[in-house]
């Protein structure tokens, strides 16, 4: 697109969006599960020898790590309709498709940048070139070999994902925007049902030996859950959720029954096999949380998801994703060795870790993310000429700390 070619808005004329806190703190808590998912692994990936868990009782780890162990994939796809949802909700009527990119590029790279410097530094400076740089540029999961999906600071593989969203935005919220009120149910219908397409077809993908406890192939889970295109269904999703909820036709559908229809996925995705548990079995009560969420603030009717405690923690929520690896897989090794505990130290030190994680996060949010933003995000150039209203409205507020969607 050329550089003057503005973004059009959710619904193609200018309107200045209600603040959305209540999805800043939904964002932290998608962040959250992968957290748990990472601290409660019974083996750690950078030294799979060594037991990795706290807890010295086999049975209150296993059972744990087996609750969680499908928390990591729903944060995952949780960030991905959640990026969908902002982007669309908060596009700004006669930004500069270039500006947008700016700024999304802004918001990714420099967390992305010092959190690779530092794990190359501590523990994968043996990582291959062909590995390391396609990490450094966030293009290594478009590979399908496990050393390079799962190198340097392997949780900015869902990044790949989410630049692939930025770059196919402009084009994607001018063609949401299309649709018809009337059909936009329908539409959301059919990003559900390109997730399952997703899910049925990895089947079908040749491979060779199944990874342990997947029962998929490299080929199969590269496809179904890390490979970027097959995500966009749940991006775009989350863009004509946005539209419906700005339509007004969202059924009042509260937080309460969305959050027990949720608790119903979370436990179908335990129960299911992959690629099943990834995103299929919580894509529905995913879009329903979000949507509750969004249209309880635009009534007026915010929580305890919009206190000032979890926007706060939903604003460092990106830098809480990315420093895991840091602090999970190479602090506690470091520290603690190998070391289990009896259950009730154990769950102390399962504290501890979180806070020393959401400490990591506080530094990178406030001396990097944070700056790097308000230093460089706002464009210097002039308004588009013959829309100076348009083109110089400000990003809406929820822009400010509502999330975009960083992953896992």
């Amino acid at each position: 697109m050329a550089e003057h070619t503005p973004v059009a808005d959710i619904n193609g004329a200018p309107q200045r969006p209600a603040t959305l806190p209540s999805l800043t703190g939904i964002r932290f808590l998608a962040a959250l599960l992968v957290f748990l998912a990472h601290s409660t692994m019974l083996f750690n990936p950078l030294q799979p020898t060594a037991p990795f868990t706290f807890f010295a009782d086999q049975d209150v780890a296993k059972p744990l790590a087996d609750f969680f162990d499908s928390a990591g994939n729903i944060g995952v796809s949780f960030f991905f309709v959640l990026s969908g949802f902002v982007l669309a909700w908060s596009s700004k009527p006669g930004e500069r498709v270039t500006s947008f990119w700016r700024r999304r590029a802004l918001k990714v790279y420099p967390n992305h940048i010092v959190t690779w410097a530092l794990a190359m530094w501590l523990f994968a400076s043996a990582t291959p070139l062909h590995a390391w740089l396609p990490n450094l540029f966030l293009v290594h999961t478009f590979s399908n070999k496990v050393d390079t999906v799962q190198s340097v600071n392997f949780p900015s593989w869902s990044l790949c994902s989410e630049l692939l969203f930025y770059a196919l935005f402009p084009l994607f919220i001018v063609l949401v925007r299309r649709i018809a009120e009337r059909r936009l149910w329908l539409y959301a219908g059919g990003m559900v049902a390109g997730v399952a397409s997703v899910t049925l077809v990895t089947r079908f993908i040749p491979g060779d030996a199944t990874l342990p406890g997947l029962e998929l192939t490299v080929n199969q889970q590269w496809f179904s859950y890390a490979f970027p295109p097959p995500r966009l269904f749940e991006f775009v999703l989350g863009m004509i959720l946005a539209r419906i909820v700005v339509a007004g036709l969202w059924p009042r559908i509260g937080m309460l029954p969305s959050a027990v229809v949720f608790a119903g996925g979370y436990y179908a995705a335990i129960a299911a096999p992959a690629p099943y548990s990834f995103s299929l079995a919580t894509i529905v009560p995913i879009g329903m949380i979000i949507c509750a969420a969004a249209s309880s603030d635009l009534r007026g009717g915010s929580g305890w998801l919009a206190g000032r405690t979890m926007v706060w923690l939903g604003n460092v929520s990106f830098a809480f994703y990315l420093v895991q690896v840091l602090v999970i897989f190479y602090g506690r090794p470091e520290l603690l060795e190998g070391r289990t505990f009896g259950t009730a130290t154990a769950l102390g030190l399962l504290i501890a870790l979180f806070a020393a994680n959401l400490l990591a996060a506080w530094l990178l949010y406030s001396l990097v993310e944070r700056p790097v933003m308000r230093r460089w995000s706002r464009s210097r150039k002039p308004p588009e000429q013959g829309e100076p209203e348009r083109a110089a409205q400000s990003v809406p507020r929820t822009t400010e700390y509502v999330p975009t969607g960083k992953a896992v």
